[in-house]
């Protein structure tokens, strides 16, 4: 294993999700990236761990692409790194680990990551990072050690309180964003400085000016990825100690000027539209060899052109289904690797009450109730063919919703929702959904008109091709399926819909950056703001804490209940998986020694460029 290691990061994105709750990786290869709250362990003591016999994510590289590539010429001295944002909306802008929801803000923080960890190739943390980590799984323990001489961009030392800051933002009372759940709830305290009956959060403790202590509920192998309620960013306490928690969100600090620990200082943002960051003199590494990095969004209708024009040296959330237009242009390296990443379809069944901070279950009510519908409209989906067709086979069809980087637990044995439309019409008939009037149109079983209401996100031409091929696939089937609001829906208002449980959205489509961390309890606890179906149970609820036990500590246990996990939504089918993907990674050639690998990629201050301006394409 190097030195070397890369950050991919959420939240998660429809057809590009968003969500999660941020992953943990250090500040290294700029890239497109998504993710859910995330950071692993290892210092070496993998013996008790399941991680014991765990083969490194890293080994091969599935994709068809490299993930490297090496650059002739001598480097100039500082250049600006320009990224393309490929978006066709304006991003929200919120910087802070603590607060944001959207991927492309993650794309845009990995440049000034706060993150405290590293990570390396099996996904868990270790000891290279800003911080290291012992856990006392016998006392219930974490304790985070931070190097001497750490600094914020303004110069002001890190300290244990910019540790202990974000857990007082995201369990705060006031606090309404979406990684207070039940991992955070792990921590000793928490729950009962949420609900204001504490100043703080007990099993938070300062040892001394660079060593923090917590306790903890219990202690899992997840905590060496960065869960059990371990947050894995840093917040300058300096500053946003004294900001009220209800609009930290709108403050400077968190849309103007944020200070960091990242490579590079964000100093200059045209809100939706572009940030221009500036090299980090205080970074701990080093200073970076750029001067800088323009980060600008650029609609995907555009992004083909404007790489083979040498507006751009990285293309980040670049889609499969441009390469034909791409790969013969001459001035590019098209790098790629297997994504943490699913794309999913999914049924809301119930609400988030945001007063208990859990999702309530009704599934008997709900127009999406019926287990036999959701799953005939599974198995009525050609996803196959949009893998082939729409995307060149850079995506696969999902059989679950871990994808097969995770290889300890990735199970290829599950059989997913594959393309039988005789199954789903006899399903459908079974459930009594049939066509009285014989207009090839269903309805439901008391015999009534049956129309349901789906969302997705707005993308490129491709993404709304894909949404009339699934449209049309249902059809086939004789399900009566409209867009709500008639039309895809822009990225930020969608999510705001979705989250919201908007009654015009009976299932939708999305995607989650899963981030380093396999466990799901993130995504799909009772407690999960990120949990959009809102479906809960008994089991479910049983077998994400199985995941995440102490019991867990034994390899085959641990791979049984994520089996167990998989085998119970599948049959459910309140979220079916469609696709994983290959991040495709565009870039010019005018930037020196590059590496994705997730174990080995470039940290940022390392970037060097061989040219003034990217490369134009003869082509």
């Amino acid at each position: 294993m190097t030195k070397k290691l890369w950050t991919l990061l959420v939240v998660l994105i429809a057809f590009m999700l968003v969500l999660g709750a941020c992953n943990n990786k250090e500040e290294t290869t700029p890239a497109p990236a998504e993710t859910s709250d995330s950071g692993k362990k290892d210092d070496g003591e993998k013996e008790d761990t399941e991680e014991a016999e765990k083969e490194t994510a890293t080994e091969e590289n599935d994709s068809p692409f490299p993930i490297s590539m090496e650059t002739e010429g001598n480097a100039i001295s500082g250049g600006t790194l320009k990224v393309a944002l490929v978006k066709d909306s304006p991003f929200q802008g919120v910087f802070a680990y603590s607060l944001y929801e959207d991927a492309y803000d993650a794309e845009i923080l990995q440049y000034a990551s706060n993150s405290i960890f590293e990570i390396d190739g099996d996904f868990l943390i270790s000891d290279k990072g800003i911080a290291s980590l012992e856990v006392d799984q016998e006392n219930k323990k974490a304790t985070i050690k931070i190097r001497e001489g750490i600094k914020w961009s303004d110069g002001e030392p890190l300290k244990v309180e910019d540790l202990i800051q974000p857990y007082l933002i995201i369990g705060h009372p006031d606090y309404t964003g979406v990684r207070y759940d039940a991992d955070f709830q792990n921590i000793v305290g928490a729950i009962e400085y949420h609900d204001g009956k504490a100043d703080t959060i007990s099993g938070l403790k300062k040892i001394d000016e660079t060593t923090l202590e917590i306790s903890l509920i219990q202690v899992s192998p997840a905590i060496f990825s960065g869960g059990d309620g371990l947050w894995t960013y840093a917040e300058p306490s300096h500053i946003v100690k004294d900001l009220p928690v209800a609009t930290l969100i709108e403050s400077d600090p968190v849309r103007k000027n944020p200070v960091t620990l990242g490579a590079f200082v964000i100093e200059k943002i045209v809100p939706g539209e572009s940030v221009q960051l500036v090299a980090n003199e205080n970074h701990w590494r080093g200073k970076p060899k750029l001067d800088g990095v323009l980060v600008k969004v650029v609609p995907p209708t555009s992004i083909s052109v404007a790489m083979q024009s040498g507006e751009y040296d990285i293309a980040s959330n670049f889609s499969a289904a441009k390469i034909e237009e791409i790969k013969n242009f001459d001035n590019l390296e098209i790098l790629g690797r297997q994504e943490l990443y699913y794309q999913y379809l999914a049924f809301k069944v119930g609400k988030w009450d945001s007063t208990k901070g859990e999702v309530v279950t009704d599934i008997e009510n709900a127009k999406m109730g019926d287990q036999k519908l959701r799953q005939a409209m599974g198995y009525a989906l050609d996803v196959e063919q949009v893998a082939e067709v729409y995307y060149n086979n850079l995506r696969e069809r999902a059989n679950s919703m871990l994808p097969p980087v995770f290889k300890s637990f990735y199970d290829k044995s599950l059989q997913g929702y594959t393309y039988d439309p005789d199954k789903a019409n006899a399903l459908l008939d079974e459930a009594g959904y049939k066509d009285v009037n014989n207009d090839g149109l269903r309805e439901d079983p008391e015999g009534k008109p049956f129309e349901i209401k789906y969302a997705t996100a707005a993308g490129d031409d491709i993404a709304e091709d894909i949404t009339q091929f699934f449209l049309q696939n249902w059809k086939d089937v004789g399900l009566n399926v409209k867009l709500t609001t008639g039309r895809t829906i822009e990225f930020n208002a969608f999510y705001d819909m979705v989250e919201a449980d908007d009654p015009e959205i009976d299932m939708y489509t999305a995607a989650f950056g899963t981030g380093s961390d396999p466990s799901p309890s993130g995504l799909y606890s009772k407690k999960a703001k990120f949990n959009y179906s809102r479906y809960t149970s008994d089991f479910l609820e049983d077998t994400l804490a199985n995941i995440n036990s102490p019991k867990a500590f034994d390899s085959a246990y641990r791979a049984e209940q994520f089996r167990a996990f998989q085998e119970h939504m599948e049959e459910m089918a309140v979220v079916i998986p469609l696709t994983y993907r290959f991040e495709i990674i565009p870039v010019n050639k005018r930037l020196k020694n590059y590496n994705i690998d997730y174990s080995e990629g470039t940290y940022l201050h390392e970037l060097e460029l061989t040219a003034e301006e990217p490369i134009k394409s003869a082509k």
